[in-house]
């Protein structure tokens, strides 16, 4: 007599069954075999830590004062997370380094040795384009604040107050943002104003200030590295701009402007 089914019991699942030929030589034989199917779940990933610590940022010191190298580095590094990745104390050096570790920042001195600050500005950047220039000075004049600015340089701190200004500096110039000292943030607005009002570009503006300090366009034309002619198209074209006819009228607008205090 067939048995009934056992009713209530769940039936659990069964293993995956296939058959393979094997020969003994007189018999071929049908041998079964099991695949046990592996139903635990697959072990995820290892995800990263979401709070990793972000890469410090990298800056590099040029100063011809050893001592300054020193306590601006000292200043930077206690922040945490900013690492100062070399020294430099002259322009020449300087270039080989930032063309080397293409630091986040560059700390530069104005006033060094082998050059003029300014006019390094330009090549800096091109050698290393993802490095941003915090100039640190000693001229708290606006006009010298604003040509440095010009140049290409983000940040402009005054070495008196860079225990207060420095880091906050970096960091900004490393976000891509302007700083300036606070004791001559104010005070460059009105240069900018009175430059915005003439229209004048950068070159212009450098031309300006050097005709007003009483320099020939020859003499121009050497300190800027172009010709005689180009100095006297810009001379033309601040005339126009300005409105302005005599030497005597320049200068009165580069001392308003705050270009001759340097």
């Amino acid at each position: 007599m067939a048995r009934n089914p056992v009713v209530g019991l769940r039936a659990l699942p069964q293993p995956e069954t296939s058959f393979a030929q094997c020969s003994t030589g007189r018999h071929t034989l049908s041998v079964m075999t099991v695949e046990t199917i592996d139903q635990r779940p697959a072990l995820a990933a290892v995800a990263e830590p979401a709070n990793a610590p972000a890469r410090p940022l990298r800056v590099v010191i040029a100063d011809d004062h050893a001592r300054m190298r020193r306590g601006m580095r000292q200043l930077l590094e206690a922040e945490g997370e900013i690492a100062v990745a070399a020294e430099t104390s002259d322009l020449q050096s300087t270039a080989g380094v930032v063309a080397e570790h293409r630091p986040d920042v560059l700390v530069l001195d104005m006033c060094m040795p082998d050059g003029s600050t300014l006019k390094h500005i330009g090549e800096l950047r091109k050698r290393s384009p993802g490095t941003q220039i915090v100039i640190a000075s000693m001229e708290d004049a606006p006009g010298f604040a604003q040509r440095a600015l010009t140049a290409g340089a983000l940040g402009y701190v005054l070495k008196e107050f860079a225990d207060a200004d420095l880091p906050s500096a970096v960091r900004a110039a490393a976000r891509g943002d302007e700083y300036l000292s606070p004791q001559i943030a104010g005070r460059i607005s009105v240069v900018r104003q009175a430059l915005t009002e003439g229209r004048l570009t950068a070159r212009e503006t450098e031309v300006l200030r050097l005709i007003a300090l009483g320099h020939t366009n020859v003499e121009i034309a050497r300190s800027l590295e172009v010709s005689a002619r180009t100095i006297e198209t810009h001379r033309a074209n601040i005339h126009e701009k300005l409105g302005l006819r005599t030497r005597a009228e320049l200068v009165r607008y580069a001392l308003r402007c705050g270009l001759l205090e340097t």
